[in-house]
């Protein structure tokens, strides 16, 4: 009788708790979301909104200061980071403040100053101190304070560990059992909050690298023996053989020291360079993914096939040469065929703009006002022009705005040789101002409309739709799996506050049916 008892007893806690950790995976509770990829397979998230037109929001709550982490969810609550608020004009800080809300109503439960030691630029268009979005396993949650502390809390608030090391600002940090996964940076920014090119040859143990710590204890368990860019976004991969890898890569501006420039594939377990892939002059600032038994790189004008057991490349797909486009033109959708030259130093994807979903890689041009897309099956490669600034009134028709033309002057009417650079194509400048009418800016290109020169939010993937958020906020949503990528498969474009008045860099999370959007003034939730 009593085994029989026990049979059943365990039958039910075992079920209980494989149901629970099912549930928590379905939650938001990193950056990426659940696998830590920025997808959720099975999702199903409002299509359309409005804050101009209070249109499909379920509530809003000012913040006090500037943040850009990205809202993540577990157990009913959410977390984030904001700037510690200033009292006058600012361009730099260092201390952040972790946030816990109610995901339901948006009610603050509690706050927790975390300082830091090394100043950033405020509301950068690359990062800030309060960049990397926090990480939560549904006991504890870890903040990160990009300007040199990470600290962890349970989720009642109460402190459990704290550690001086310093963070780069574009992280995007992952959760693996109990280990959480960013990227660490040895060499600090100026006093300026500026990263210089003084470190260009500096020795193994200043690079920056991948590292592992226990979320119970904040101790490091492994770090990377390659170095990593501070703009590479490490994604988990599981491969065929059923590896667990992650990819990282070398190369970028600001003269980075780790070498050699190019791909390798690591092994989340321990850490270790499984291969490594030279390339002269790459761009790390991306996602790289796995699919099938290959890899695909960004790498200047081409999208690189790598075979991923060996690392050596066996096909490049161009995304510069002779691609079909679906383009904008005096109003009406037209099909043309687009070449193009290559971006500043090989560039030709918007930093951090791309990720896979399904059989399709998307990204952002670096050039021009073009989403991509390059089947991963067929190879073939799509481009659909996308309008740079949404500008919504009360009463009365939205704008759209597709190009130069008829663009404002510069911010600071300062005379820019030659043509105008696509990151000024502009009706309305961002006013980079808090929510209690301050200026905090410390990069003027935050102004700009968050195509070309800047590190993009990630897009996020939710069931069927694509949602793309750029720096001006601005967001489109598109059915990620359509057969063609035109004007058909673009769903909506809404908008994340009044033009100029809604600058965001915080990628879109997902919770029980809401979406959750995190500007300079404001988070706010979508139903």
């Amino acid at each position: 009788m009593r085994s029989w008892l026990f049979i059943i007893v365990t039958a039910f806690a075992t079920l209980h708790a494989i149901r629970a950790e099912a549930q928590q995976l379905n939650e938001w509770n990193q950056g990426g979301g659940p696998e830590g990829n920025f997808v959720m397979a099975d999702g199903k998230a409002p299509l359309s909104w409005s804050v101009v037109h209070d249109e499909n929001i379920a509530w809003r709550l000012t913040l006090p200061e500037t943040g850009q982490s990205t809202v993540v969810a577990a157990k009913g609550k959410l977390f984030f980071t904001i700037m510690k608020p200033v009292e006058e004009d600012s361009t730099l800080g260092r201390d952040i403040v972790a946030y816990c809300c109610e995901a339901e109503t948006g009610k603050v439960l509690w706050t927790r100053e975390i300082a830091g030691k090394h100043p950033l630029r405020l509301s950068g268009c690359f990062s800030d101190s309060t960049s990397p979005p926090p990480v939560t396993d549904g006991e504890r949650v870890c903040f990160f304070n990009a300007s040199g502390t990470i600290a962890c809390f349970d989720l009642e608030g109460k402190k459990i560990w704290s550690v001086e090391r310093l963070v780069v600002g574009r992280t995007q940090p992952f959760l693996r059992k109990n280990l959480v996964h960013y990227i660490r940076q040895i060499y600090p920014p100026d006093g300026e909050g500026h990263f210089t090119h003084e470190h260009k040859d500096a020795p193994l143990d200043q690079w920056t690298q991948l590292q592992a710590f226990d979320i119970k204890t904040g101790k490091v368990v492994w770090t990377t023996d390659c170095g990593v860019n501070m703009g590479s976004i490490p994604v988990p991969q599981k491969l065929n053989d059923g590896r667990e890898v992650v990819f990282v890569g070398r190369g970028g501006g600001h003269s980075p020291p780790e070498k050699p420039e190019g791909v390798s594939m690591v092994d989340v377990k321990n850490g270790k360079t499984i291969w490594t892939l030279p390339l002269e002059g790459f761009m790390a600032t991306q996602i790289i993914n796995a699919h099938g038994g290959y890899v695909f790189i960004y790498h200047g004008s081409d999208l690189l096939k790598v075979d991923v057991q060996t690392g050596k490349i066996v096909k490049r797909i161009s995304i510069v040469e002779s691609i079909p486009a679906r383009l904008h033109r005096d109003g009406k959708w037209v099909t043309e065929v687009v070449a193009m030259k290559a971006g500043q130093k090989g560039r030709m994807i918007t930093q951090q703009s791309n990720l896979q979903i399904g059989d399709f890689s998307y990204f952002r041009n670096y050039l021009q006002n073009y989403l991509g897309r390059v089947n991963l099956k067929t190879d073939q490669v799509e481009y659909l022009q996308l309008p740079v600034q949404l500008v919504r009134k009360k009463g009365k028709a939205d704008v759209r705005h597709w190009s130069a033309e008829g663009s404002i002057a510069p911010w600071g009417n300062k005379k820019k040789k030659g043509p105008l650079k696509q990151n000024y194509w502009l009706l309305v400048h961002n006013d980079m101002k808090n929510s209690r009418g301050f200026e905090v800016m410390g990069d003027e290109r935050s102004r700009g409309n968050g195509w070309g020169h800047v590190a993009t939010q990630i897009p996020t993937a939710i069931g069927e739709h694509l949602y793309v958020p750029v720096m001006n906020g601005t967001v489109y949503v598109l059915k990620w799996n359509a057969d063609k990528l035109d004007e058909n498969a673009l769903i909506s474009i809404n908008d994340l506050g009044p033009a100029g008045h809604a600058w965001t860099r915080a990628s879109l999370s997902f919770s029980n049916g809401r979406i959750f959007a995190h500007t300079i003034k404001e988070v706010i939730a979508f139903r």
